[in-house]
């Protein structure tokens, strides 16, 4: 049945007797074609902002904007909140000018406040292993997700790029995969012992019995088809729970482990990024950091002076 509810629209801001300048704002919006919930937010933000200070909004300078970023600093608003504000009175400004209200800019030498990446969330080394041995391996779907589990954790590779896998990429004699990952950028990917052993015994005794078609993708679902990222997260929060594993997990989590554990063996950055296939190191370098957290925890633990 079709559902026809339509998305609710919220309710307007109640904009203030002492704020009625945003009202010419508020239309302008409107006529901007933005959405109501942007709307609002601006409009809420900026009544904030001018809550803060003595002087009209619409009059404000490069030390009022310096003033109020202190003030919301002093306030311990989120750098994703600050940021939110910034764009409400980048926009309101412009609005100004477009209205011949005024010919400056007091944000001009302001840069909105850079948001903290997210940090990948940590793994242990006994985690892993638990996870790894989690699937059943009398079925041929045990032994499957036992060794994607293994090459996951191996090579780093996203979840996209494992199931992708083709056998044609694979080279066991060798010892490495041939991977093709985001813009087409190939790279070689070294398996290690483990995984190879396990790849060849999921090649060699589970994968026939998934085979229905000409389909050479290396990872096969039990109707013998391609395996989706869904059906191998649904697998991976199955055995977290047999595992009991109460770390939060995402569909990376083993690329994370990959590189946050080789780091802390001492692996260079710059290898890792390699592995990982990112183009620029500074996108690696976030594992740095949560090496460095995961470092701190230990010693608080662990050292009689922690």
């Amino acid at each position: 049945m079709m559902n026809n509810k339509k998305p609710r629209i919220p309710a307007p801001i109640n904009i203030p007797k002492q704020y009625t300048f945003l009202i010419a704002y508020r239309d302008y919006l409107i006529s901007q074609t933005v959405s109501a919930h942007t709307r609002n937010a601006y409009l809420s933000d900026l009544i904030q902002c001018a809550q803060l200070q003595h002087d009209p909004l619409p009059s404000w300078n490069k030390e009022h904007i310096s003033d109020i970023l202190i003030k919301l600093n002093q306030q311990e608003k989120s750098p994703r909140s600050i940021a939110r504000m910034m764009s409400a009175l980048r926009s309101f400004f412009k609005f100004l000018r477009e209205q011949k209200l005024r010919t400056d800019n007091p944000l001009a030498s302001y840069k909105t406040p850079k948001l903290g990446r997210n940090l990948p969330k940590d793994l242990s080394e006994a985690d892993v292993v638990a996870l790894i041995h989690a699937p059943d391996l009398t079925t041929p779907l045990g032994l499957r997700d036992r060794a994607m589990l293994e090459v996951l954790y191996a090579c780093g590779l996203r979840v996209t790029e494992l199931i992708q896998l083709r056998i044609e990429l694979l080279n066991l004699k060798q010892g490495y995969l041939r991977i093709l990952g985001k813009g087409n950028k190939e790279r070689l990917v070294p398996l290690g012992q483990t995984s190879i052993m396990w790849l060849e015994k999921y090649l060699n005794e589970a994968r026939p019995h998934l085979y229905r078609s000409t389909i050479d993708y290396v990872f096969l679902t039990q109707h013998g088809g391609l395996m989706s990222r869904q059906n191998f997260w649904y697998a991976i929060k199955k055995y977290a729970l047999q595992a009991n594993i109460t770390a939060e997990l995402s569909p990376h989590t083993l690329r994370h482990a990959f590189a946050t554990h080789l780091i802390n063996h001492g692996a260079d950055l710059r290898v890792v990024q390699m592995l990982l296939g990112h183009s620029d190191l500074s996108t690696t370098q976030i594992y740095t950091h949560v090496a460095q957290i995961r470092l701190q925890q230990l010693h608080a633990q662990f050292h009689p002076r922690g």
